[in-house]
């Protein structure tokens, strides 16, 4: 059974957002307290408000030290207030997003600060190895279904190796059951999401190889080469949240995106069944869809624009069905269906289906993935997008936003956001 998600009876609301470039791992001569000062100093200049007025931090990050949060923090500010520092690996800035909206729900706080941030080695990778590692059972069950246990490269460490291979092995599956799919098939959402990321200058990557190059350079793991892959970056992200008194208090009603709904699934029985996919986190997305519909009396064609989780191409593919875009089974019908549009900013946009836009940030495939910071990255260029704020990337008309960000080990967070409104009276 479901616990009720009505949390005290405020509303949540983001009214300042920021956000480094996403940079190569060690291509900058900056540290992890640098990253955020910049992306946190960002969202406050965003919202207008001084640090002061923050009364807590959630902090998120992978690669760090125990308060490395309050560290970064102190970087604008001594203020004493509470710092919570968050760790769910890949789903770990909009966990400490949803964190802050709960406290901003529960009356405590009327401002709170979400901050991501990573300093990445280069790829994934463990720090201790004299303890059961938290994705052990998860990489074991890949095993137990018919996965190559071995690394897929000599150099490659093995945490990197095995997280290819999940999503390689749910792709393959997805093969198995719709053999109209191909390779060049991945390779064009990888395509999509790499055009869309030339007009981010935040991205990591901002020139954009061809659909060929994609589909036939450096295979990793059939079928995923390296341009359907995000690569790891370092960078920061923020958002301040907070309630419907603060922001009339301080007039940023014209700033506001609600927070509609935001739900997290954990793994599931079916997690460690059957399916590769649903060992990455499918059904989990899936559910946590369906319950912000639910919560909102919303569907997915209420919906404009979407940020999701294209840690590989084929995951992009698989959350067009999760989040009910597309029919199970129907999510290359969804991509066929597709038209390119230029907007009013001189940018160009796919809409899939004729309806929706994916990823116009360009995806973590463009803009690389800074473990802690990819999820409020996410929730910048929506709060964007409803804003009308991101220029050639602009989807016109975006009134609704959805965000999916997936963290094996495992968590899946589905958020929902609007332009703030103000509530009708009863």
């Amino acid at each position: 059974m479901m616990a009720t998600t009505n949390i005290g009876c405020q509303r949540a609301f983001i009214v300042g957002v920021g956000m480094t470039k996403f940079e190569k791992p060690k291509s900058k001569h900056w540290d992890y307290p640098d990253m955020a000062r910049q992306a946190g100093q960002d969202a406050l200049t965003d919202a207008g408000i001084a640090y002061e007025a923050v009364q807590a931090v959630v902090a998120s990050y992978c690669y760090g030290e125990p308060t490395s949060g309050q560290r970064a923090v102190y970087e604008l500010g001594l203020t004493g207030v509470p710092v919570f520092n968050v760790n769910n690996n890949c789903s770990s800035g909009s966990s400490a997003l949803m964190l802050a909206r709960r406290l901003v729900q529960s009356g405590i706080e009327d401002c709170v600060l979400a901050l991501g941030f990573e300093k990445m080695e280069g790829g994934l990778s463990e720090r201790y190895h004299d303890r059961i590692s938290p994705v052990d059972r998860h990489m074991q069950h890949m095993v137990d279904l018919g996965a190559d246990p071995g690394v897929i490269q000599p150099t490659m460490n093995k945490m990197t190796s095995d997280v290819i291979k999940l999503f390689a092995y749910a792709a393959r599956e997805y093969m198995n059951l719709h053999p109209q799919l191909t390779v060049n098939d991945l390779a064009r959402i990888a395509n999509k999401n790499r055009v869309q990321g030339e007009n981010n200058p935040k991205a990591s990557f901002q020139k954009a190889p061809d659909v060929n190059s994609i589909a036939t350079k450096a295979m990793l793991c059939y079928p995923i080469t390296f341009g359907m892959s995000a690569a790891t970056a370092d960078g920061s992200a923020a958002a301040v949240v907070c309630s419907e008194r603060f922001l009339k208090k301080h007039g940023l009603e014209t700033k506001a995106v609600e927070i509609l709904s935001q739900h997290m699934v954990t793994d599931l029985p079916s997690s460690f069944k059957s399916s590769f996919r649903d060992l990455c986190g499918y059904t989990m997305a899936k559910q946590a869809a369906q319950r912000c519909f639910e919560e909102t009396h919303l569907s997915p064609q209420d919906v404009q624009v979407f940020e999701v989780h294209d840690c590989f191409s084929c995951n992009e593919l698989f959350m067009y069905e999760a989040l009910q875009c597309a029919p199970e089974g129907c999510g290359l019908d969804l991509l066929n269906n597709s038209t390119w549009r230029s907007n009013t900013q001189g940018g160009k946009l796919l809409y899939l289906g004729n309806k929706w836009v994916f990823n116009p940030s360009g995806g973590l495939e463009s803009k690389g993935h800074p473990i802690g910071a990819t999820g409020l990255g996410q929730c910048a260029e929506l709060v964007w997008q409803l804003r009308g704020e991101a220029g050639k990337r602009q989807v016109e008309g975006a009134r609704i936003g959805m965000q999916h960000n997936f963290g094996i080990g495992g968590a899946a967070v589905v958020t929902m956001y609007k332009k703030y409104e103000v509530a009708a009276k009863l």
